[in-house]
């Protein structure tokens, strides 16, 4: 999969910074040292700074190109070039977040137990993944993917994926541990023209996008905005988008 555009990703920001600010008005106590695993561009890590004043604040992302551009827009900030699925910090941290990334990362269950084991008693593992995946958006990228002449070049491209609160407690609720699950679905209103085809192809659909050469690419993306059009239809106002979000914190108690 080719790398992250952060221009593409940060034309819905303040969308997608909603869940973010969720997130952490369910993290209790005063975190000292954090880890933002899945930064991005980091214009969401730079919240946390202004959150908890003084916290030592690291964000962590496998992208060269975010990484990049969260140094370029916030030098004040720590960012480290890194893969979540072998990071390891150098001592228990009070506060390990991750958001909007896990559901990249397969089989990202098995992950939760070195990710609660980076925290420090008092501290907490907090995470929100999108649970929109059976929602028309990725429904209808699915079904115009495995067509012809598109089927066999998508085949086997990364597909996001992701559980429901009652999975992620499971995983989390064992002896000393607090767990805070829950689900949200956003209503958000786009704007623009074809605002929900600029949406996916940020996130989800960038790796389908990405498997295409060139010509077969326009002709894939006229497919899927069609298609789109059709299922989110425009009103006066916007677009309507309705996004599920699955939350968790668990607290080391």
């Amino acid at each position: 999969m080719a790398d992250w555009n952060p221009e593409n990703y940060l034309r819905h920001a303040d969308e997608r910074s909603r869940p973010f600010a969720d997130l952490l008005a369910r993290v209790p106590g005063s975190p000292r040292t954090i880890i933002d695993l899945g930064c991005g561009p980091g214009h969401l890590t730079r919240l946390l700074r202004h959150r908890w004043p003084g916290a030592e604040v690291v964000g962590v992302d496998s992208s060269p190109a975010m990484i990049d551009r969260a140094r370029r827009d916030d030098p004040d900030g720590t960012y480290q070039l890194a893969d979540l699925r072998g990071f390891e910090p150098p001592a228990p941290l009070d506060l390990v977040l991750s958001n909007a990334t896990l559901q990249w990362v397969p089989e990202h269950r098995t992950l939760l137990p070195r990710l609660t084991s980076m925290v420090a008693p008092g501290g907490s593992f907090a995470f929100s993944v999108p649970g929109n995946h059976d929602a028309p958006s990725h429904t209808i990228l699915r079904e115009v993917a495995a067509r012809e002449p598109y089927r066999d070049l998508t085949t086997s491209v990364a597909r996001p994926s992701a559980f429901d609160p009652e999975q992620y407690l499971d995983d989390l609720a064992h002896p000393g541990w607090s767990v805070d699950a829950w689900e949200t679905t956003y209503l958000h209103v786009l704007q623009g023209e074809d605002p929900v085809f600029t949406w996916i192809a940020a996130t989800g659909a960038r790796p389908v996008l990405d498997a295409l050469p060139a010509p077969l690419r326009d002709d894939f993306t006229t497919d899927l905005q069609e298609a789109l059009r059709a299922a989110y239809p425009a009103r006066p106002y916007g677009t309507p988008l309705a996004f599920r979000r699955v939350f968790a914190v668990a607290t080391r108690v």
